[in-house]
Parts: C-alpha cells; structure tokens; sequence
C-alpha cells in the first residue's frame, strides 16, 4: 500500500463539477493499494500518516504531524501509484490490487483515518478532479 501525502493549505476534490470532499490545513493523501496488501498494512499506513513529522514547528523544523497540528485528511485513490514504469514508454499496472479488493482497502484505510483525524474523501474509481495548494511544496511516499 502506497501514500504520496503532501503537505497543504487547502485541497479540494469534484466529481461531476461537485465538491465531494474538502479541506484546508493538512494532508492530501494519494493512496494506491496493490495486490498483496491487507488490512494490517492498511493500518500501519495509517499510523504512519497521521504521525509523519510534515509540519514546521516555532523553530522552523519539520516536527510536528498532522495530528500535532489538529489538521484534516483528504484521501483519494490513485490507481497509478503501484504502476511498474521501469521500462518502457507504458506504464504496467499488473501490481496493483483488483478493484474489489483495491475499494474495500481504500474504504477500510479512509475509515480507519476517520477514527482519528477530520477525513474527506474522493469517490473510488470516479474520474475526479483534485485541487490544491502544495505547502512548501513538501511531498513524502509512504509504504506498508
């Protein structure tokens, strides 16, 4: 499982020209399940993104998390993140999950951030529009 967060002051996400899921301070968290992930895996990630040190403390060092900072989560799946593009001109997407079990992961990792932080979401296999101010820019890739 596999999380490109990236810092933000504000991320939006429309689909069909409706905002279905906003925030302001916080994360943006792009998330793309593979194969053989599972709900421990799930758990971890989450774990690892609300307490990754994103966030400048009063000395201006990367020190704090999102939660440190009260912010909120934006989760959208990406599909294209577990992509093999090693070779060649076209990506291959033969490690990523089935969309069954991809959906059910997605809802599951959403859920469970849901449980400690301010989350919105995008829609699982929609075509979406994501909006957003990048902070820093400051971006990580996270895996369980």
């Amino acid at each position: 499982m596999i999380a490109l967060i990236q810092r933000v002051s504000e991320a939006s996400v429309k689909v069909d020209g409706q905002v279905v899921g906003q925030i302001e301070r916080g994360l943006l968290v792009l998330l793309g399940v593979e194969r053989d992930d599972t709900e421990a895996k799930a758990k971890r990630l989450v774990e690892r993104v609300s307490r990754y040190r994103v966030f400048e403390d009063d000395a201006g060092k990367m020190n704090l998390s999102v939660k440190d900072i009260g912010g909120s989560l934006l989760v959208v799946s990406q599909f294209t993140l577990p992509a093999d593009t090693k070779k060649g001109t076209r990506a291959g997407f033969s490690r990523g999950a089935s969309p069954q079990q991809a959906e059910y992961l997605y809802n599951y990792f959403s859920d469970l951030c849901a449980t400690i932080l301010p989350t919105e979401c995008g829609r699982f296999a929609q075509d979406m529009k994501v909006s957003l101010i990048n902070d820093g820019p400051v971006t990580f890739w996270l895996q369980a």
